[in-house]
């Protein structure tokens, strides 16, 4: 069964996307070869292409990182914290007067795009033999347009090269359901003109992989304009319908197409752990594409130097306090739930993916193996709380997921797989937009949310017998939309989603506003860290890890502004170059 592995790219001197000058986007591409002796074969649109893939995620060359498996606290959540208080969630930003994601360079993958798209058709080939990289470029141009719709929402459209960029940006924005339709006109064309995965080049973007980008996009945009209607940042007439009706098109096609994509067997009591901590992955039907490392073509990354400690990051209790215990039902009340008296009691009876990406001290949760000279593997025994801060756990709920126990990933560079799309996602996609439509049924949950609790070991959903959970965070909603978004939750904890989950959601004022994030209970530790290094942890009333609560600027927990950070700013000299630019709400 073929895969896509997605290597680091060399661009050979292709084109220039580091370029600061004032008039790059004005510029012609550069190349290494003339015009003249460009755009003859299929072989230059496959290279031309080749510098696209550039815009997925890599850190590559980055200390500090846990690759995706920080993301959540990276970007600002309530799954996870990082050592200092997020200035987003914290409602600290400020316009910038530059830069700020709106600078001329930010545009240049979108600039070469468009180049792309005006001068494919002066090859001279068959479009059989075209339109597959022609599909692969408007994928990234949807890729690069959502990414930008994220941050700003309304946006200019620009689909040629021909007029000056810079000029272009100089007009209106239009509504960011506009934007949406382009993109999925661009998705559209993207998935009919890319082959099917078994006759994709195995390190490309193929068919399905474009579908799962529209569905996340379309359910993205038809939340954002159901739950963000009648505020500024809402669209005016509509209610975010159609696009999660396609939504559950694409993704029901999707689901029942697959084209050798699917679920991965989780077996044991680390088979899901281990989805996320392989420096392989042909053959694994669920990761649809994924960055594949070599220290000698690209020179790996430094994951492994962190996620065998704190890394700087935590897990926070009310992350922890969702998942379900084994019995399918929640934990409030629930005799099976043991309590947070230590990380033994607060995994058991619960669901086995907490397990799996929390560490615990239980024995079983490897810190080093493989070590030289016959050395026994290292056991996770207790947090870092006595290393550096970039080791040290912010909680004292440490990220196991995505873990590489080998020593010889942890040495220097490390190979572990960078998963970029993976399977499980179109099933909560289908899941959710079904929810939202209101057209949810037993049939759809076999379909969707039980397959990713069976294979774990966790009970069905049953549509009609959902307990109620006194602790549901949206408690307005009903109990099938609540339960879908915790399996979201779950599923892709420590991945990266759940900052755009609450924005899309519009939820920032019931998870984050006044939040003060928890972590574990400090005294479980007590005569096995020196004191000192837990000094510097301060705990709440019921002596649970505060690690903000001697900060001034979260006495009253975090000020997230409801009307105003859900967008980034326009930066000032851009409202200042364009008379027709508006700024975002609130700034």
């Amino acid at each position: 069964m073929r895969n896509n592995k997605l290597y680091l790219l060399m661009l050979m001197g292709l084109m220039s996307l580091a370029a600061c000058k004032k008039d790059f986007l004005n510029e012609t591409p550069k190349t290494s070869i003339s015009e003249a002796e460009f755009w003859k074969t299929t072989s230059d649109l496959q290279l031309y292409v080749n510098n696209f893939y550039t815009a997925f995620p890599s850190t590559i060359s980055s200390f500090g990182s846990t690759g995706p498996y920080g993301l959540d606290a990276d970007q600002g959540s309530d799954n996870m914290i990082t050592m200092g208080v997020d200035a987003t969630l914290n409602g600290t930003r400020i316009v910038p007067g530059v830069g700020g994601g709106w600078a001329v360079a930010d545009w240049g993958m979108l600039r070469n795009i468009n180049y792309f798209m005006v001068n494919y058709d002066k090859v001279n080939a068959s479009w059989d033999n075209k339109k597959s990289y022609v599909g692969e470029a408007l994928f990234f141009r949807a890729w690069f347009y959502f990414t930008k719709l994220k941050q700003f929402g309304d946006l200019q459209w620009i689909n040629t090269p021909k007029n000056p960029v810079l000029d272009q940006l100089k007009g209106q924005r239009l509504s960011r359901a506009v934007i949406v339709d382009s993109i999925m006109n661009d998705l559209d064309k993207a998935v009919s003109y890319l082959p099917s995965k078994t006759k994709a080049q195995a390190s490309r973007v193929n068919k399905q992989i474009a579908q799962l980008l529209q569905a996340r996009i379309a359910l993205f945009e038809g939340t954002w304009e159901k739950y963000h209607a009648n505020t500024p940042f809402g669209v005016a007439g509509s209610d975010g319908t159609k696009f999660l009706k396609k939504a559950e098109l694409v993704s029901t096609e999707l689901i029942n197409n697959p084209d050798g994509n699917g679920l991965a067997a989780t077996p044991g009591t680390d088979g899901y752990w281990k989805l996320f901590n392989q420096t392989n992955y042909n053959g694994n039907p669920e990761i649809m594409l994924w960055r594949q490392f070599d220290l000698n073509a690209n020179g790996g990354h430094y994951w492994h130097r962190y996620t065998n400690s704190g890394a700087g990051r935590g897990i926070t209790k009310n992350l922890i306090d969702y998942y379900l215990c084994t019995d399918g039902n929640p934990i409030s009340g629930n005799p099976l739930y043991q309590g947070d008296a230590n990380l033994v009691n607060v995994v058991k009876n619960r669901d086995p993916r907490m397990q799996q990406t929390l560490y615990v001290n239980d024995g079983n949760h490897i810190v080093t193996n493989n070590r030289p000279n016959g050395v026994a593997p290292a056991i996770f025994e207790l947090p870092t709380f006595t290393a550096a801060n970039e080791q040290k756990p912010a909680t004292g709920y440490q990220v196991y997921k995505g873990h590489n126990p080998d020593y010889n990933q942890q040495q220097d560079r490390g190979t572990t797989g960078y998963i970029i799309f993976r399977f499980a996602e179109a099933l909560l996609i289908y899941a959710e937009a079904k929810a939202e439509l209101g057209t949810f049924n037993q049939a759809d949950a076999d379909l969707s949310v039980n397959k990713l609790r069976s294979r774990v070991g966790m009970p069905n959903l049953n549509v009609g017998g959902i307990m109620n959970d006194p602790k549901w965070e949206f408690p307005t909603l009903s109990p099938i939309i609540n339960e879908i978004r915790r399996e979201r939750r779950i599923e892709t904890a420590c991945e990266g989603y759940r900052r755009d989950d609450v924005y899309r959601w519009a939820a920032a004022d019931e998870l984050f506003v006044g939040w003060k994030p928890k972590g574990a209970i400090l005294s479980q530790w007590n005569g096995l860290v020196p004191a000192a290094n837990l000094a510097s942890y301060p705990v709440d009333v019921n002596g649970y890890v505060e690690l903000f609560k001697n900060i001034p600027a979260m006495s009253a927990g975090y000020q997230f502004k409801v009307s105003r950070d859900y967008l980034t700013p326009i930066p000032i000299s851009q409202i200042s170059l364009n008379p027709d630019m508006k700024q975002n709400p609130g700034w």
